[in-house]
């Protein structure tokens, strides 16, 4: 996510062409993977949204709630988290959504062994699956401190690798669903950011659909607010509110005095259920 997700020193961006558009296939949808009446209703935002690598101060944040954006994404955690959080606490959070905003968690986890750079924490072949659930249940922890409830999604952030390197993205793999996997049994729905010329595309197009995340947040900067005419893949995937679109990073805006960097996303997808 432009230089948001990770200090631009560890920051690896590959970004071209999104693949060749997949056969149709049914989409996955986290929230029908356990009976309905362990499952607080969903919580879909759709419309504008925007994240910024540290939380804006509640002034920042009831300035720009001008109406073009309606939802922002948030870091709540992960050891490969690029900035401080001063501002993101429950109190900030419940303030904001006093204001009108939806939140969007993300969570910056393990990172692909095969990745280019260095990062705190990163994945192998023999720690995946144990990682996967280690970080997912600390992404509940956290999201649950800042009053983020269950049934929220918590999408996970997996920047840009080589997903022709097999071996590297099996590891990926088996930590996406370990992950999705321990969010699924503590009642949060699974998603996830990546690129939609790697780490959103290993995704999409894996051909066992087992314990990956309902939701998928794809990066694609071709400055189009949709969700739907640029889809890489198969029509029928992802459907039902479960589509985000990072279409332009790093733009430089201000609103009643207040300027933040920010990536701009079209969302159509579950939001955070704040008390």
């Amino acid at each position: 996510m432009s230089s948001h997700r990770q200090s631009k020193k560890r920051r690896y961006i590959t970004w071209a062409a999104a693949g060749a558009v997949i056969a149709a296939g049914a989409g996955i949808a986290a929230q029908t993977s356990m009976a309905a009446t362990t499952w607080p209703a969903q919580k879909t935002y759709t419309g504008r949204a925007f994240d910024t690598c540290a939380a804006p101060s509640l002034a920042a944040m009831k300035a720009w709630h001008t109406g073009f954006y309606g939802a922002a994404a948030v870091y709540v955690g992960g050891k490969n988290r690029g900035c401080n959080q001063p501002n993101l606490t429950a109190s900030w959070v419940k303030s904001v959504k006093a204001v009108g905003w939806k939140l969007i968690p993300i969570y910056v986890g393990a990172q692909p062994p095969c990745q280019t750079g260095s990062s705190p924490e990163k994945i192998t072949a023999t720690t995946a699956a144990s990682l996967g659930a280690h970080d997912a249940a600390d992404a509940v922890a956290k999201a649950a401190a800042l009053g983020m409830k269950a049934g929220s999604p918590i999408y996970l952030d997996m920047e840009a690798y080589d997903v022709t390197n097999k071996a590297c993205n099996n590891a990926v793999l088996t930590y996406v669903r370990s992950f999705t996997k321990t969010l699924r049994g503590k009642t949060y729905r699974g998603g996830m950011y990546g690129f939609t010329s790697s780490s959103a595309k290993a995704i999409a197009t894996a051909t066992d659909k087992t314990d990956l995340p309902g939701n998928l947040w794809y990066a694609l900067w071709d400055k189009k607010n949709t969700t739907t005419t640029d889809w890489p893949w198969g029509p029928t995937q992802y459907t039902d509110h479960s589509r985000g679109h990072q279409y332009m990073v790093n733009s430089k805006e201000t609103r009643n005095g207040y300027t933040i960097t920010v990536d701009r996303d079209a969302w159509d997808a579950p939001v955070a259920i704040v008390g």
